[in-house]
């Protein structure tokens, strides 16, 4: 099949069948197919859309672009989260932990951060000797070992997605939904998992602002997973403000770890990582209510199963035996600290949450592109939250960083963040939507 042919009949508005599609992605992996025609391909698929047929196609033929892992050998069952992204969003750290301590298999392969998001691999950079992307022996043993593995995607999963998603970056068309669900599901079905709970951010600091095209996502990654035989369910979180206190690498890791031992939590962090564990937990078979989940993710919380589980694997993959006891010994830290100050009195009323992100990034803890080599150190922390009383002098949240400069620079950009008001708003809820395949 001419690949100019397959352009021009989605050009047209017709829908491709899936072994025009999966032509198409053949020609994507081999190199056959330039980028001209890539980025060509993707603006039809943009303006013309996709039908839930035509996204299953290419999920699997991405999917079948390179290996797929087989976990038969695990004994659990084998499950996963993935997020859309947002700001102070590390949930994935006590999450797989905290999973893997009520018996289910977490192979958790993550991403990097770019624009003002952070990425989960980037976090666990932070950590000394931690090996983010291991091969797939190591992989392995961290799972059999501890019952999961925070990871980078390898050059062996799904390579044509990385290629298309590559040229989408430059070319316009990141925004199109079957394109960005075939994209998340390819890898999370060359993962090898029984089961993938979905976390779609919305509001002012995630990709989706709108609640209508979060849903709109939620709702095609559940059906298009679930008609590639992966048992999915998605819950849509708000983003309206940071969800944990602390928004960059290491001090969202320490952040991670405080919420491990006990020693603090973030209340929306708590509510939205339980929430993702029950449903894990549900998805995977492993419990029969959402609320039993619940019970047994803040039990595995409690008794420290979760925190010991996090410990054992950063050791397996290299990192410091003693680390969950002593993070402030091996984690970055910035020589520069600068509280920003309040001017005035009143509460918290709204927090612009994308310019958070983008303040850690003027200050080197985030890339805005791919190749962009990252501080971290660098950060935010006791950030406050939506509803908070302040007065004049007092502190809305810490910068760390590496010079004065950066510092104040750092400083200006969260306080214009940051709107005080004279009463304190109404709470948002964490957890705004349930979506179930139909």
């Amino acid at each position: 099949m001419l690949p100019q042919e397959i352009i021009r009949r989605k050009r047209d508005g017709h829908k491709l069948s899936a072994d025009e599609i999966a032509a198409f992605v053949a020609g994507l992996t081999t190199g056959s197919i330039s980028e001209g025609q890539a980025g060509a391909f993707a603006m039809a698929v943009f303006l013309n859309g996709m039908s839930r047929e035509e996204t299953v196609a290419l999920t699997l033929a991405m999917r079948d672009s390179g290996d797929v892992l087989d976990w038969s050998d695990l004994p659990g069952p084998v499950t996963d989260k993935h997020s859309t992204g947002g700001v102070g969003d590390n949930v994935s750290l006590m999450l797989a932990p905290i999973v893997a301590a009520c018996g289910a298999c977490v192979p958790m392969i993550s991403g990097r951060g770019l624009g003002h998001t952070g990425g989960t691999l980037d976090k666990m950079d932070a950590i000394p000797g931690y090996a983010s992307q291991p091969d797939v022996a190591l992989f392995r043993k961290t799972v059999l070992e501890t019952g999961c593995a925070i990871i980078g995607q390898t050059a062996d999963l799904a390579p044509a997605d990385r290629r298309l998603y590559a040229i989408r970056d430059v070319t316009g068309t990141v925004e199109s939904v079957p394109l960005i669900t075939a994209s998340i599901l390819s890898k999370k079905l060359a993962a090898g998992l029984g089961s993938l709970v979905l976390d779609v951010k919305v509001g002012n600091g995630a990709f989706m602002e709108k609640s209508r095209d979060a849903v709109a996502l939620a709702n095609s990654l559940v059906e298009v997973a679930n008609g590639a035989g992966l048992n999915a369910s998605a819950l849509v979180t708000g983003m309206n403000e940071p969800l944990a206190s602390a928004a960059g690498n290491a001090v969202e890791v320490k952040n991670a770890v405080d919420f491990l031992t006990g020693r603090y939590r973030d209340r929306r962090l708590e509510d939205v990582t339980l929430a993702l564990a029950a449903e894990m937990l549900q998805s995977a078979g492993l419990v029969s209510s959402n609320q039993d989940g619940i019970r047994r993710a803040t039990e595995a919380l409690a008794g420290g199963r979760a925190a010991a589980v996090f410990a054992r694997m950063v050791a397996v993959l290299g990192g410091p035996g003693d680390f969950i006891e002593n993070p402030e010994k091996y984690l970055p830290a910035a020589p520069v600290e600068l509280a920003v100050k309040a001017d005035q009195d009143g509460f918290v009323s709204s927090i612009a949450t994308r310019d958070i992100g983008l303040a850690v990034v003027t200050l080197g803890g985030g890339r805005l592109h791919p190749d962009d080599k990252i501080d971290h150190a660098v950060g935010l922390t006791r950030l406050l939250p939506v509803g908070a009383e302040v007065r004049p002098g007092e502190a809305l949240a810490l910068v760390h960083a590496r010079t004065d400069a950066e510092a104040e620079a750092a400083a200006a950009a969260v306080r214009a963040a940051y709107t005080i008001g004279g009463s304190k708003p109404p709470a948002e809820k964490t957890v705004l939507r349930r979506i179930l395949p139909r």
